[in-house]
């Protein structure tokens, strides 16, 4: 019989202790430093599995001195990878995400112990626990006031298949960086399947719908009228309309430049760059557009001659009878509640974007400014859209929102959009610019 081979130097040693077995091998940690990491079993061959499991990982590359929890590990992944390298609304959505759903749940697990079954397991919990309930939503308002959970109405409040996706992509995520980072040598959540989440689906306007709209905001002198011409003529983001300059704004020869938008995120309202690269484009504007602007050019200048010395000038094309930014939230209830004047159906402000290529169509936009619009990279995706035809109608009401009362389009700036200009290149300088994130704080309007 041979006799088994000694432990070489470095290999480590299992050894009895009180009611159990301990062993010890050394490993290389992330840090560089050789030092010894002891595993622990109640039975011999328990702890022998794991110093061999060890032993593997040792010889497989650097190994964790102390592995972080699941808290511990989000708090550091948001705070260190996440905000100084994504955009502000991501950030936001993985800290939603990590502080309701994935902390709550997994929080106290180390991450060299997270197992798939683990996760499945919450995330079938999530799936049928009402989140009403969970997160005391009820218990917190006022007594009187309570109308469900808190006094055992269960409201049912459960995820969405779509929501339960985004909480287990950002588990994923930060699974990802700790993989990255050799804290951990899987990620457990990148195997775990979930059935296929079916978008809801949003029917956008009809040419009508969005004819009806139109009417409606120019009859009753809406004062975003031209916001919701871009948003339904050049398929803008709430986002990019809202954060327009007069800079971004050529009349002479009708172009707009996308390169901004404005949002608020952390309770801070931001003119930052756009969502992508690929969202940054330079669009002609079509009479319609143009002749929109002319009107709130002229608005802006009597707003501001009104607001005096009070007026701040931020160089927004869409701001407040103040000069402050336009809240997108109360942008979205403006939409909803014009929808509901004009008599056609509310939709979001995003799915607006769906009927842009319609309206197009109706007002016989060349093919080849609609591709430029539409940013297709290929002219028959434009067309296949070109093959529906709106009636003469709608195309001769539509027509007729683009031309101005009293005054023909003109091929330069009037002279109140030429004041908007002035105001809007003398109201941003560059030290207004925080760091180098391209985000820019701006006041907030009321």
């Amino acid at each position: 019989m041979t006799r088994p081979r000694k432990r070489g130097n470095g290999e480590g040693s299992i050894y009895p202790v009180e009611g159990a077995y301990r062993g010890y091998v050394w490993v290389t940690g992330t840090d560089g430093i050789r030092r010894r990491k002891y595993v622990k079993g109640r039975t011999y061959e328990e702890t022998r599995d794991a110093w061999l499991a060890l032993h593997t990982r040792a010889r497989a590359g650097p190994v964790a001195a102390a592995v972080p929890t699941v808290a511990q590990h989000f708090a550091y992944w948001l705070a260190k990878v996440v905000e100084p390298n994504l955009a502000p609304k991501t950030y936001e959505k993985y800290e939603m995400f990590s502080r309701l759903y994935i902390v709550p749940g997994l929080g106290t697990k180390r991450l060299d112990r997270l197992q798939v079954r683990d996760i499945r397991a919450w995330l079938n919990r999530l799936r049928h626990a009402c989140q009403c309930c969970a997160q005391g939503k009820d218990a917190v308002r006022p007594h009187g006031e309570q109308r469900c959970c808190a006094i055992g109405q269960c409201c049912g409040q459960h995820l969405s298949d779509r929501t339960i996706k985004d909480i287990r992509d950002t588990l994923r995520a930060a699974l990802a960086n700790a993989v990255a980072e050799e804290l951990i040598s899987r990620n457990a959540a990148s195997v775990v399947r979930l059935p296929t989440s079916r978008r809801t689906k949003r029917t956008p306007w009809s040419v009508d719908e969005a004819r009806a709209f139109l009417e409606s905001a120019r009859h009753d002198d809406d004062p975003l009228y031209a916001a919701y011409v871009l948003v339904l003529v050049l398929g803008l983001r709430r986002g990019e309309a809202l954060g327009l300059t007069w800079n971004d704004i050529d009349m002479g020869k009708q172009e707009l430049s996308i390169t901004r938008q404005l949002q608020r995120s952390r309770g801070e309202l931001l003119h930052r760059e756009t969502k992508t690269p690929g969202s940054d484009a330079i669009l002609p504007l079509p009479d319609i557009c143009v002749a929109a602007l002319h009107l709130r050019a002229d608005r802006q200048a009597v707003e501001r001659t009104k607001a005096a010395d009070i007026w701040q000038d931020t160089g927004l094309v869409f701001t407040t009878t103040l000069g402050t930014p336009y809240e997108p939230r109360n942008f979205a209830r403006h939409f909803a509640l014009r929808c509901t004047k004009a008599g056609v159906r509310y939709i979001r402000v995003h799915d607006t974007r769906r009927t842009c290529a319609s309206l197009l169509v109706a007002l016989d936009v060349h093919p080849r400014v609609a591709m430029q619009i539409l940013r297709h990279t290929q002219i028959a995706v434009t067309m296949q859209v070109y093959s529906e035809v709106p009636s003469k109608a709608t195309q001769d009401a539509l027509r007729r929102l683009g031309q101005s009362l009293d005054r023909p389009t003109a091929t330069a700036a009037p002279v109140a959009a030429q004041r908007s200009l002035k105001a809007g290149r003398n109201s941003q300088p560059a030290s207004d610019l925080v760091g180098d994130t391209g985000i820019e704080p701006v006041t907030s309007s009321v």
